[in-house]
């Protein structure tokens, strides 16, 4: 059985229609931070926007619980916690990128996919997060709507899995600890360099300019022939950035 970091506490199951959705039902429950439900395939997994996730056995399916006791719009930095996570336990000869606004590649491979989803209090503040997070461990799916090539990490579930956990231990310690601004800068870190020529798909809109940075908020900042640009949601098209 995978070992977890210090107090925190697994569920892991053979199938489940979303992990992300078990995670959440057991939040709702009040089960403490670090709760993570894993399962050896998900018949119904998700990806952003409501994309099918390919989930058949061998490859890593996790959500994880989070309580930040944190503004709702908070909340959202804690996918570029997830991502730069997920890097963390990519092997150091291999190139890795983080792509805006929570996708890793590897050697211009997608290797995981992040979905946080968040219960918002009457307060205001985000009661609990469900990290979901796949990871291609031991294939590389390849769908027609995919934007990018699949990669894989190698190795075995297990072993991604505990490494992942410690790893996102350690990012929500330096989040806590020195806040988002230094998750940016190590999520800058990874992403593609600054001036990088990119494509925007807000909607039906496509929005061209040149990457530059994430503020603040975790918005992604383009420059673009009308000015510099602030885009809150959207999907990113092209290189890392």
């Amino acid at each position: 059985m995978p070992v977890l970091p210090d107090g925190w506490r697994l569920v892991a199951l053979q199938s489940v229609s979303s992990t992300n959705d078990e995670a959440a039902r057991l939040a709702d429950s009040g089960t403490p931070e670090g709760t993570v439900v894993w399962a050896r395939e998900q018949t119904g997994g998700r990806g952003r926007r409501g994309r099918r996730w390919t989930s058949p056995a061998g490859n890593l399916y996790c959500s994880t619980v989070l309580r930040p006791d944190c503004p709702a719009p908070r909340a959202a930095e804690l996918g570029f916690v997830a991502a730069l996570a997920v890097a963390d336990i990519v092997p150091p000869k291999r190139a890795v990128r983080v792509k805006w606004p929570n996708d890793v590649l590897v050697d211009g491979g997608k290797v995981a996919g992040i979905l946080p989803e968040s219960a918002i209090g009457e307060d205001g503040k985000a009661q609990h997060v469900v990290m979901g997070i796949g990871v291609n461990v031991g294939f590389a799916p390849d769908l027609p709507e995919m934007r990018y090539p699949s990669a894989m990490l190698g190795g075995t579930v297990e072993g991604a899995l505990e490494k992942l956990t410690a790893a996102l231990a350690a990012r929500l310690g330096q989040w806590r600890r020195a806040g988002f601004e230094a998750i940016r800068s190590a999520w800058l870190a990874k992403a593609g360099p600054i001036g990088l020529d990119v494509d925007v798909k807000l909607g039906e809109e496509l929005v061209r300019g040149r990457f530059a940075g994430i503020d603040g908020d975790g918005a992604l900042l383009l420059e673009t022939s009308a000015g510099r640009r602030k885009i809150v949601a959207g999907e990113l098209l092209g290189r890392a950035a």
